[in-house]
């Protein structure tokens, strides 16, 4: 196995060696017949350059998003008060999110003095099991499930039907299959972050 990595590595280095000369050469020539042109790289050199700094300042400003549970794929901070319906950023400590806290983005849904109520219903799927429906001044939120899609147990959140209290909110989305405040309860404002579409 070694020998074969060997004569790999001899036969490839004189092609890896003589790879950045034939690319300076392909970038300074006009042309197979014609004289070098040195300037010609160094201008391909600055642009290259320049694009490169471009995207290493803008890829920091943007967030990433790769969850199907909310309608965007980059997000970015938007400094401002959090309204029903804005995309928020928090790290959420949790046992089924693994020992570390993870990042998520959602929707703020309900706010401090929305009413949110609460109503438990038979499970469709696992007989004894109980779900609970959430509603935000009579808008339906979402419905629990009893189990995650890796099949691990998931408990609704207990809540008392009545005002949401002053510095906490109900964050989640449409998706059905989201983890969100139907599971872990509501999230308070101040560890929230307002963040806006990007793409």
């Amino acid at each position: 196995m070694l020998k074969l990595a060997w004569n790999v590595a001899r036969l490839s280095w004189p092609m890896v060696r003589d790879l950045p000369r034939q690319v300076a050469d392909a970038l300074g020539q006009a042309g197979p017949d014609r004289p070098s042109m040195p300037a010609r790289l160094w201008k391909a050199m600055a642009v290259v350059c320049a694009i490169a700094l471009l995207v290493w300042w803008a890829l920091p400003q943007f967030i990433w998003v790769r969850s199907p549970s909310i309608d965007a794929f980059a997000v970015r901070k938007s400094p401002g008060v959090i309204a029903r319906h804005d995309l928020v950023m928090f790290e959420l400590h949790h046992p089924l999110a693994g020992p570390l806290p993870v990042t998520i983005t959602k929707y703020a849904l309900c706010l401090p003095g929305d009413r949110l109520a609460s109503f438990t219903l038979r499970s469709d799927h696992y007989p004894g099991r109980t779900d609970a429906a959430f509603f935000c001044n009579g808008t339906l939120l979402g419905v629990s499930k009893a189990h995650g899609r890796n099949g691990q147990r998931l408990d609704y959140f207990r809540w008392k039907n009545g005002p949401i209290p002053k510095g906490r909110a109900y964050i989640g989305s449409s998706y059905k299959d989201g983890f969100d405040s139907r599971y872990f309860g509501l999230v308070p404002i101040a560890k929230l972050v307002r963040m806006e579409r990007v793409l």
